[in-house]
């Protein structure tokens, strides 16, 4: 519609109208074969995208509450070691601290390399679980995942990771890279609405289980209800988020896996060619392990200018984009690029930034939107 806003975020993302169109009819009964169904749909496709043999558990909350469902029920009471580089590395910190005996941080800079030396520092100390997040959007930058799973089973350690930005949008292989609990958020990467959580456990993980879980995020519980036929949650779901991603993992399989993934690839060289050509820097630092992220991308704010001012032009234009969390406030904005949108969109977004870049006294070094539209083309 007219005056919808185009949410070029690191999500909610736009939702297809197949998806929207789905979540307006007549209430189903949750313990029946068509709730069944739908969920063994999710199943099916999810359990590519994670890139596992594992069935995932659906959970009513959001990707926070899949976060806290994978600490609670593997590393309550236990010495628990956390990977950060950004936000939402913190908020894993954060949520061990309610649970380990001990939760410690492995800190380094918003958007520059994890310390992987210090990880092994704690696991050779006695960590006995490890947490990461694989796209960290807050800083626009994608951990090594695969590196650390090494790591964690050199020293026997659980690996739990948050893929809640990368999965269904760049590849993740969850059983080859050690993940033994993995997590992703409806409205993200799969372009489904926003309530919604997915987590892939290992057997290693099932057999490590705590004892005392918590009751609504008791993954054993949520284990033995999807075992059904039909499947089940333990407690009643949201039946209409659960239809709507039933109907966007639909469209994922569709669009066929590798096809998608390369889409998001392109459109993140696309937006990463526009900024060099903008002659703005990106935010991240890189090296042979961490990559700029596929699916969100970030980038300094042009000196002289400030974050109210700079996105205002932008969503004046119908098109939001993000700011920077906390400390980044004010110094960088962030293009996401996950879900369904393709070129169209991207180049509107595009256009839009470029505009304010312009508009707010940068001096563009040549058309970012020309030199993307060469890759989208």
């Amino acid at each position: 519609m007219e005056d919808e806003l185009l949410l070029m975020l690191p999500g909610p993302v736009p939702l297809p109208e197949r998806v929207r169109a789905v979540m307006a009819r007549q209430a189903i009964n949750h313990r029946g074969a068509e709730f069944g169904n739908a969920y063994a749909d999710i199943v099916r496709v999810l359990k590519g995208l994670f890139g596992t043999k594992n069935n995932p558990l659906v959970i009513s909350g959001s990707g926070t509450a899949g976060m806290e469902a994978a600490v609670a029920n593997f590393g309550k009471g236990r010495k628990m070691a956390h990977l950060i580089n950004g936000k939402f590395g913190e908020r894993m910190y954060t949520i061990g601290q309610r649970y380990a005996s001990e939760a410690r941080p492995i800190e380094s800079d918003w958007g520059t390399p994890l310390n992987l030396e210090s990880l092994k520092s704690a696991l050779e100390d006695g960590c006995e679980v490890v947490t990461m997040v694989h796209n960290e959007t807050s800083a626009g930058i994608l951990n090594p995942a695969g590196e650390v799973g090494k790591i964690c089973r050199k020293y026997d350690a659980l690996f739990i990771m948050d893929g809640v930005t990368s999965i269904g949008g760049d590849q993740v292989l969850a059983d080859d890279w050690g993940v033994d609990v993995a997590v992703v958020g409806s409205q993200k990467c799969l372009a489904a609405p926003a309530g919604l959580a997915a987590v892939s456990v290992s057997d290693r993980a099932w057999d490590r289980a705590v004892k005392n879980p918590p009751y609504y995020l008791d993954l054993p519980a949520y284990k033995k209800n999807a075992a059904k036929d039909p499947m089940e949650t333990p407690y009643t779901p949201a039946v209409p988020l659960f239809l709507a991603l039933r109907e966007a993992c639909l469209i994922i399989e569709e669009e066929g896996v590798d096809k998608r993934i390369a889409r998001h690839h392109r459109m993140a060289g696309a937006v990463r060619k526009a900024v060099h050509a903008w002659g703005i820097d990106m935010f991240p630092k890189t090296d042979s392990l961490h990559q700029y992220s596929n699916t969100v991308t970030a980038a300094c704010i042009p000196a002289g200018s400030n974050d109210k001012d700079f996105r205002g032009v932008v969503k004046k234009l119908g098109i939001q984009i993000a700011g920077g969390q906390d400390h980044l406030k004010d110094k960088i904005f962030r293009i996401g690029h996950m879900g369904a949108v393709s070129a169209p969109e991207l180049l509107a977004t595009l256009a839009a930034t470029e505009y304010a870049v312009r508009k707010t006294g940068h001096q563009v070094l040549e058309s970012g939107v020309m030199a993307a539209a060469e890759d989208l083309g």
